[in-house]
């Protein structure tokens, strides 16, 4: 018998579809990289030269900006969806909005190494990454014209990547994007009901449960959502109460490094390293850091099914895989 199950968060009903019973096997990716050589990639180390000049560079002690010898690079998206430069001029058109395309688009090359990923990357290296992640938070929030901070990644050309080589991105935008707006307001509802925080609950129940958790560590816990949308989806989350991205300590970070590590490692072994997009949702910067109603999170969402009418019309999304069966099969990839 299929299954409503309902995100505790927003509100939004998944259809569990337990007839269809898919297993980890039916999703193998076979879809081919991205053809560019990495000899002329411009993320590569050795063609710095290629790209914008870095904005934030880790690199080893003595090496000069803009030239090999790094190990996390920084720089603005050479086509960008906003730019940097200007006003937001608002205006009104009769019952419509607009206002100028003011924002900053930022590309974090995660590695000089073409054909690394992130799974395959160090702890230690990946913590680079996390890093980069915070300061250019941290920089971007003193904007007065900027309101939230998107990082993600697109894994795979059908997830959005248009180079294979291993990056994440950033966009700072100048209004609060709907998406966030609905876990924000489902977060401060249950707040006011019940004065305490929805995902700090969720995080107790799956501890208490353990049906859904895919792996912990003192710090963070990665499980396969109650109502998740997508077969394998995880959400990595904080243990303790934090509301936004950049409060997160260096002690954290190296916890999260690993967390982060091992999440991606499972998923690349049990689905045959599929497509997927990696989100950070944190708190607007219009928000107090301390916001006691909202918990900031990574969503890993795997692209190996498609969004078709049924979703696109009610909203509703259809998950052949059980969640708790999800995160069977992910804890038991030996990492």
């Amino acid at each position: 018998m299929p299954e409503l199950r309902k995100d505790p968060v927003i509100g939004r009903w998944v259809i569990i579809a337990t007839e269809r019973g898919k297993r980890s096997t039916d999703f193998h990716c076979t879809e081919p990289e991205i053809t560019v050589n990495s000899g002329h990639c411009p993320f590569c180390g050795g063609n710095e030269a290629k790209t914008p000049h870095e904005i934030l560079c880790l690199r080893e002690p003595g090496t000069a900006p803009d030239s090999p010898g790094w190990w996390v690079r920084t720089i603005p998206n050479k086509f960008p969806a906003l730019m940097i430069e200007g006003d937001l001029d608002r205006q009104g058109e009769g019952i419509y909005d607009r206002m100028n395309g003011v924002g900053a688009h930022e590309v974090i090359i995660e590695t000089p190494e073409h054909h690394k990923n992130l799974a395959d990357l160090e702890p230690h290296h990946i913590e680079k990454v996390l890093y980069c992640y915070r300061e250019r938070m941290i920089d971007l929030r003193k904007d007065p014209r900027f309101k939230f901070i998107l990082v993600f990644r697109n894994h795979r050309s059908s997830a959005g990547a248009s180079l294979d080589h291993p990056h994440s991105q950033l966009i700072a935008t100048p209004i609060v994007p709907k998406r966030v707006k609905e876990e924000l307001r489902g977060a401060l509802n249950y707040y006011n009901f019940k004065e305490r925080c929805v995902l700090c609950d969720i995080v107790h129940q799956e501890l208490r449960d353990k049906e859904r958790i895919v792996v912990e560590n003192g710090h963070f816990l990665t499980f396969t959502p109650y109502a998740s949308r997508f077969p394998y989806e995880i959400c990595i989350i904080p243990k303790r109460h934090k509301a936004c991205y950049e409060a997160i300590t260096n002690d954290e970070m190296g916890a999260l490094a690993q967390i982060v590590k091992s999440s991606l490692v499972r998923l690349k072994k049990l689905l045959n390293d599929p497509p997927y997009n990696y989100i950070i949702h944190t708190t607007p910067f219009s928000l107090p850091k301390d916001l006691r109603d909202y918990h900031w999170h990574i969503e890993i969402i795997p692209r190996i099914t498609y969004v078709a009418g049924f979703e696109w019309g009610t909203g509703f999304y259809i998950n052949s895989v059980i969640p708790e069966e999800a995160a069977r099969d992910l804890r038991e990839i030996e990492v």
